[in-house]
């Protein structure tokens, strides 16, 4: 059967139908960009990329639109739709996407970069980079990449783990500015309630989980899936054994990892030693 067309016309993909009204609420106004730019304070250009769905922009931006063009929360609630959609989000990922949506806890174990879900965006746009993306996929992953922080932050947030090989912390971004910002953006996340950041020491020799990036997701039935992943692919692990197997070996990694507090140390030495300009 074909799939059933939309009374409105408008596209049925959260992202586009963004877009699409972001448009049309202009054109009703009769505003060119540059003139929607004056009238609300920000700048066109930005206002171009949303339309053309390059971007999505930030909350902020999005709530002055809804009450310059006097639709109380409609744009909001579409910008959260496009943002939180899986299908931005590379086939394999997807089933992992909605997992993690629901998960009531979350543990990672890190070995060369920091989770995505404590990136800030010039972090996960030079990891990406790295990875071979560019032009509109790119800025689109990075969008979709920050987007996805809010699960850690909004009401009811899951709690999250996070152990981080010291090579994450070791493997600085091309900008210094930008390494320094990730390693307080760090920080400031391990001081939310729900959030435990550990490091594994180099010095603690070879550990169990050396070349495995994992998370492990606690579903509300009780069921404890993982997601185990290389540069290259991902994938979901459901079976029971391989999923206790996975465990175990992540919980001989946390014994070996600083405790908490002694982790926020390690990470304020190493911000400390990325603030000192390099000698010449």
């Amino acid at each position: 059967m074909p799939a059933r067309r939309a009374v409105t016309g408008r596209s049925q993909e959260p992202r586009k139908r963004f877009a699409e009204e972001l448009r049309s609420l202009r054109a009703e106004r009769g505003l060119t960009l540059r003139k929607l730019g004056d009238v609300v304070g920000w700048d066109w250009s930005l206002f171009s990329k949303m339309e053309n769905g390059e971007t999505l922009g930030g909350p902020e931006v999005v709530r002055a639109l809804d009450q310059y063009y006097g639709t109380p929360g409609l744009l909001l609630t579409l910008w959260e739709l496009a943002l939180n959609d899986p299908n931005q989000f590379k086939e394999r990922y997807r089933q992992y996407m909605t997992l993690e949506a629901e998960a009531t806890s979350l543990w990672y174990y890190a070995v060369g970069a920091v989770p995505g879900l404590l990136q800030t965006p010039a972090c996960a746009q030079a990891l990406l980079s790295a990875g071979g993306m560019d032009g509109e996929e790119l800025v689109t992953q990075v969008d979709a990449r920050i987007g996805r922080r809010g699960l850690l932050s909004d009401e009811g947030a899951p709690a999250f783990r996070a152990i981080l090989s010291e090579t994450v912390l070791r493997t600085p971004l091309p900008d210094r500015n930008d390494w320094r910002e990730q390693l307080e953006y760090l920080l400031t996340m391990s001081e939310q309630r729900n959030i435990i950041v550990q490091v594994v020491p180099h010095a603690v020799g070879p550990h169990a989980l050396m070349n495995t990036d994992v998370m492990f997701l606690r579903l509300p039935d009780g069921r404890t899936v993982a997601w185990v992943e290389t540069d290259f692919s991902g994938d979901l692990v459901n079976e029971a054994s391989s999923v206790e197997r996975l465990q175990l070996r992540y919980d001989r990694v946390r014994d070996l990892a600083l405790s908490p507090a002694e982790s926020r140390k390690f990470i304020m030495r190493t911000l400390e030693e990325a603030s000192c300009e390099p000698s010449i």
